[in-house]
């Protein structure tokens, strides 16, 4: 679905520093966990596109099993986070993930994307990504908006982010019929919450979404990769449906 030069790639890979991460994906991407589906199939991207109906992908390649958004590969200036064609409502994501130095992205579920919003965090709920070492910005703003955190509403229970260009990895459980959820981030439990929840929905009424009256609104929705100006790389990307 997207077409790019291989070499082109290859250097922008060369230039982060982390070709050798690079050289092992195709003897590292195991195959998909039990249970589990492939949600990236690791050679293009069928089964995603840009939020909001953009056509163009606008940064978002892939290479040998890794899918890397790189904003000096843009071609407009747009917004562009990717996100599933496919919605889902109770599931476990399991995926690993790499953000560039002073890097900010996230994973959302419970997406709408029907052209009434202009960005996927209006809706989805968000597991924050970030270069954990930025420590400016986590003094800024706080524990809840460092990596692992359920983004502006819960900080990680544990500081478990490994470097900038390091592999990480999240499992994602959102249960959203037993209002049932938590991340484990590099093996360690970080959060527990109960989505749909009285204690749930209070959190938000003291947040900043609290006049955000579609956020965490919707059980169903799409995934979203967050677009937030910064390279960063996914792989190993799988999904479990669950209560099916």
């Amino acid at each position: 679905m997207v077409s790019q030069d291989p070499n082109k790639i290859t250097r922008l890979m060369r230039n982060w520093g982390y070709l050798l991460g690079v050289f092992l994906v195709i003897s590292s991407c195991s195959s998909a966990p039990d249970g589990f589906e492939p949600l990236f199939n690791g050679d293009d991207l069928e089964g995603w596109h840009i939020y909001g109906g953009h056509e163009n992908f606008n940064g978002w390649t892939v290479s040998d099993g890794v899918l890397l958004y790189d904003p000096q590969l843009r071609t407009e200036s747009v917004s562009v986070s990717l996100t599933t064609d496919e919605q889902f409502t109770d599931f476990e994501l399991s995926m690993d993930w790499m953000i560039d130095t002073l890097g900010n992205s996230g994973v959302m579920w419970g997406v709408l994307d029907d052209g009434t919003h202009d960005q996927p965090y209006r809706t989805g709920p968000e597991i924050q990504i970030l270069d954990d070492t930025w420590t400016d910005y986590i003094q800024q703003r706080g524990d809840i908006n460092r990596a692992g955190a359920l983004y502006n509403l819960m900080p990680p229970s544990k500081v478990v982010a490994k470097g900038p260009n390091e592999w990480n990895h999240f499992l994602l459980h959102v249960d959203q019929t037993n209002q049932v959820g938590f991340l484990d981030f590099n093996g360690e439990r970080v959060l527990e919450f109960s989505p749909g929840s009285d204690e749930w929905l209070s959190m938000i009424l003291r947040s900043k979404f609290r006049n955000w009256h579609s956020f965490a609104a919707y059980k169903t929705g799409h995934i979203s990769l967050q677009e937030h100006g910064s390279k960063v790389a996914f792989k190993n990307i799988y999904i479990k449906r669950l209560n099916e």
